[in-house]
């Protein structure tokens, strides 16, 4: 129900959210760390509170205005519409497909689309992973130890959620498509520096770090906004709900595959690894990227 105005800087916000509250959940862990052997516990628990948070968040939430119309409640739609945007606010659907969940994705047309999805996401999530979850070992390989890789991985990941903020006031200004191929090249090229140059003085690893931090954000706040645009109402949820769980098999293989890489062949291979993934992200966002800025849904979903 956004305005296309905004619909990339609002869906993009969800992802700067998402490392809000991945920089307080490195806060709390860091604190409840030294509480003992059960620390691990207070932290499970402590997802409770923004849990029952989002319930009463919830209440009175509208019901999606493309879903009612979808169900052939035009009049609920329409209600919903005037009450939030005003009398003249109209919705414009799309028509043609039947709803339903994973089974129609694949006689719908638009497996390309779920393709590039999954593979640009899976190759933004698996470098960054791997960087966040392991950031402080990995500037441990790179030569940094102790507090220092400690308060290096805090400021990576401040810069994180600088990055997606920057890159929310640079998405309607450059374009979907531009944003992500930037994304992808200059944060891989930082990646491939690390791979090449492990033993660089201590200023030059972090600001390589930042670098990629900084550069990443148009990557990551992609995520969320483009797979919203490229697919019709009627197979939206199942083709982004898809896409995500897809490619979040590549991010927990990436994770994992971290500590065995630096284990069995060092940081600089294992950067050189990162570097490679990203330069997958580049080229499939090279060849299958289309633009979508200044579309209506109906007009980016189309194919």
């Amino acid at each position: 129900m956004i305005p296309k105005k905004y619909r990339g800087p609002f869906i993009g916000s969800l992802t700067v959210m998402w490392f809000l509250g991945a920089a307080s959940a490195y806060v709390v862990g860091d604190l409840v760390s030294g509480v003992g052997d059960q620390g691990w516990r207070w932290v499970l628990a402590s997802a409770a509170v923004p849990a029952a948070l989002t319930v009463f968040a919830r209440a009175g939430t509208p019901e999606s205005p493309r879903w009612l119309a979808g169900q052939g409640r035009v009049a609920e739609a329409s209600a919903i519409i005037t009450k939030i945007f005003g009398p003249h606010a109209t919705l414009e659907i799309e028509s043609g497909r039947s709803a339903g969940a994973i089974g129609p994705l694949w006689k719908s047309g638009y497996l390309g689309r779920i393709a590039f999805v999954t593979t640009f996401w899976t190759a933004s999530v698996v470098p960054l992973f791997a960087v966040y979850a392991f950031g402080p070992r990995i500037l441990a390989g790179l030569g940094l130890d102790g507090r220092v890789a400690n308060m290096g991985s805090a400021v990576v990941t401040i810069l994180l959620l600088v990055s997606c903020v920057i890159a929310l006031t640079a998405i309607n200004k450059l374009g979907r498509r531009t944003l992500l191929i930037h994304s992808f090249a200059w944060s891989g090229l930082t990646l491939l520096l690390l791979g090449l140059f492990p033993g660089s003085p201590v200023p030059v690893i972090l600001c390589l770090f930042a670098t990629y931090a900084i550069f990443t954000g148009g990557a990551q706040v992609l995520q969320l906004v483009y797979p919203n645009e490229l697919f019709p109402t009627e197979i939206r949820g199942s083709a982004v709900g898809l896409a995500s769980s897809l490619s979040r098999v590549g991010g927990a293989v990436g994770t994992y595959m971290v500590p065995i890489a630096l284990d069995r062949w060092g940081i600089g291979p294992t950067m050189l690894g990162a570097a490679a993934i990203a330069v997958i992200g580049l080229a499939v966002s090279a060849a299958w990227a289309p633009e979508t800025r200044g579309k209506s849904l109906a007009d980016s979903a189309r194919i």
